[in-house]
C-alpha cells in the first residue's frame, strides 16, 4: 500500500486492485471519530461527560432551530390572544410528539449513514425522491422567507431599516461556514442557539402567576372555544414544533456527524435536551406574552409589535429583548433551514454534500445553501411585500407538507432491510403511528380551515 497526500487535497490510496479516493470530508469525520474512540476508553463521570459532549449537536440544533421566527411569533400570538390555561400544556404536548418523530431520524441516520433524502430515493424511487427533494425545497425557501421577516422586524424594534437587518443575517450565516468543518458549524451554531432562552428571563420580568402557570400544567383546561381562530392557533403551534426540515436536516447532521449504531443512545440524549430547552423557551414566549390577554389584537404577527406592546409591562430592556429573541429565532433558524436544502440537493443529485467540505470541494452544496438564503433575504426587501400574508401561507404549507414526510419516515424506520441490527421496539412503533396519525389529522384539519372557514362557526354552534 502507498499513498501521496497534500495540505487540502484528497489522499489517494492504492490498495491491490483498488482505487480509493479518500476525500477532505473524510479526514476531518475520521478526526472527529479519533476523539469519540479515545473518549470511549475513558472512565468515570468526566469521561462520559466529555463522550456527550462530543456526540450531542443536531438533536439541540434542530429543536432549538425549530424555534424559528414564525414559530416564536405563533407562541407569542398564543400568550396575547388565549393566555396560559390551554395551551402551556399543549405546547409542552407537540414537543413530545416532535421527539417521538426526530428520535425515528437519529436511528435511520446511525444505522444507515445516509441523508433523508437518499433513502427517499433509494427506498422507492427517483419520483418520490425528487418528488420529497422539490416538497422539501419549495418549503424550505418559503419558511427562510418568514426568517428573514423575523429578523427584520426584530431588528426593526431598533430602528434598523430592512436592509441593514437582512445582510446581518446574511453576514452571521455564511461567517458559520468559514471554518469548513461540521464540528465547528455546529459549535458555532449552538452558540447562537442558545440565546433563544432568552424568552425564559423575559417571560420571568412579566411577573407571572406562578400558582396560575402550575394550576395550567396540572388542571389543563379546556379548549377556549371551537371556532377557526382556535384551531388556526392550535394547528399553528403544532406546526412551530414538527415540520418536514427537521427530519431532513437532523438525519443528515447525524450521518455528517458521523454516528454510528453506538452513539443512538447519546443522540437521543442530545434530542430529548433540544427539546426540553426548545420547550422552556417556547413556554417563556407564551408567559411573556399573556400579560396581553385581553389588551390588544393577536392578529398582527409582527415580532416588532408584539415587544413594543411589551414596553409599558416589562419596560424597555426586557421588550428589547424579546425583539433580540425574534432576531436570533430568524438567524439560527436561516442557518439550520438553509443547511437543510443543501444536504437534500446533494443527497438526490449524488453530489458533494457535508459541512466538512472546503469551498471548491462541495461547490454545488455550498451554491446552494447561498443562493437559497440570499434570495429569501432579497425577497423580505421588496417594498410592500404583505409580510403578515406570506407568514400565514408559510403555516399552511408548513403542516400541510408533514403528512407525506411522516409517511416515508415511518416506512424507513420499519425497512427492516437497511435497519438490520438497529429495530423499532413495537412501543416505538405504536406512538410513532399515534403521531403520524395525529399530525396527519391536523394537515387535513388545517387545509378545512383553509377551504372551509364557515365549517368551524357551524361547528362550534352544535
Amino acid at each position: 500500500m502507498s499513498a501521496d497526500a497534500q495540505p487540502g487535497r484528497n489522499l489517494r490510496v492504492m490498495a491491490a486492485d483498488d482505487d480509493v479516493v479518500v476525500t477532505h470530508e473524510d479526514i476531518d469525520r475520521a478526526h472527529d471519530r479519533a476523539r469519540v474512540s479515545a473518549a470511549r476508553l475513558g472512565r468515570g463521570l468526566r469521561a462520559r461527560t466529555w463522550l456527550l459532549w462530543l456526540l450531542i449537536g443536531p438533536g439541540i440544533l434542530v429543536m432549538l432551530g425549530e424555534n424559528d421566527g414564525p414559530s416564536m411569533l405563533s407562541y407569542a400570538a398564543t400568550g396575547a390572544k388565549f393566555g396560559i390555561g390551554f395551551f402551556l400544556p399543549f405546547v409542552v404536548l407537540t414537543f413530545g410528539m416532535a421527539l417521538v418523530v426526530q428520535e425515528m431520524t437519529v436511528r435511520l441516520g446511525a444505522a444507515t449513514h445516509r441523508g433523508h433524502a437518499e433513502l427517499i430515493f433509494e427506498r422507492f424511487g427517483p419520483f418520490w425522491g425528487w418528488f420529497s427533494m422539490i416538497d422539501l425545497g419549495i418549503g424550505n425557501f418559503l419558511t427562510l422567507i418568514t426568517e428573514f421577516i423575523a429578523i427584520r422586524a426584530g431588528l426593526g424594534f431598533f430602528g434598523v431599516p430592512p436592509w441593514a437587518a437582512v445582510l446581518v443575517a446574511l453576514a452571521v450565516l455564511f461567517s458559520a461556514l468559514l471554518s469548513h468543518r461540521y464540528w465547528t458549524w455546529e459549535r458555532v451554531t449552538l452558540a447562537a442557539a442558545a440565546f433563544n432562552l432568552i424568552f425564559i428571563p423575559v417571560a420571568l420580568m412579566a411577573h407571572p402567576h406562578w400558582g396560575a402557570v402550575g394550576h395550567a400544567f396540572f388542571t389543563w383546561k379546556p379548549l377556549p372555544g371551537f371556532n377557526r381562530d382556535t384551531v388556526l392557533i392550535i394547528l399553528s403551534d403544532i406546526g412551530a414544533t414538527v415540520t418536514p426540515w427537521m427530519l431532513f436536516f437532523q438525519q443528515s447532521a447525524t450521518v455528517d456527524k458521523g454516528l454510528t449504531t453506538k452513539d443512538i443512545h447519546f443522540g437521543r440524549i442530545d434530542t430529548v435536551l433540544g427539546a426540553g430547552l426548545a420547550a422552556a423557551a417556547a413556554l417563556g414566549a407564551i408567559v411573556a406574552t399573556a400579560p396581553l390577554f385581553g389588551r390588544m389584537s393577536a392578529d398582527n404577527f409582527q415580532a416588532a409589535q408584539f415587544a413594543q406592546a411589551l414596553v409599558p409591562l416589562i419596560g424597555r430592556f426586557g421588550a428589547a429583548l424579546f425583539a433580540l429573541g425574534m432576531v436570533e429565532a430568524g438567524i439560527v433558524a436561516a442557518i439550520t433551514i438553509s443547511t437543510s436544502s443543501a444536504y437534500a440537493f446533494g443527497e438526490v443529485t449524488q453530489r458533494p454534500h457535508s459541512l466538512n467540505l472546503p469551498m471548491t470541494e462541495g461547490k454545488s452544496f455550498y451554491a446552494v445553501l447561498g443562493l437559497c438564503a440570499v434570495a429569501a433575504a432579497g425577497i423580505v426587501v421588496i417594498p410592500g411585500l404583505p409580510l403578515v400574508f406570506v407568514v400565514l401561507v408559510v403555516n399552511v404549507v408548513a403542516v400541510l407538507a408533514m403528512p407525506p414526510a411522516l409517511v416515508f419516515l415511518y416506512l424507513l424506520v420499519n425497512d427492516k432491510e437497511i435497519m438490520e441490527g438497529v429495530p423499532s421496539p413495537g412501543w416505538m412503533n405504536a406512538l410513532a403511528a399515534a403521531v403520524v396519525v395525529l399530525l396527519t389529522a391536523a394537515g387535513v384539519l388545517y387545509g378545512v380551515s383553509v377551504v372551509a372557514p364557515n365549517l368551524f362557526a357551524w361547528l362550534g354552534r352544535l
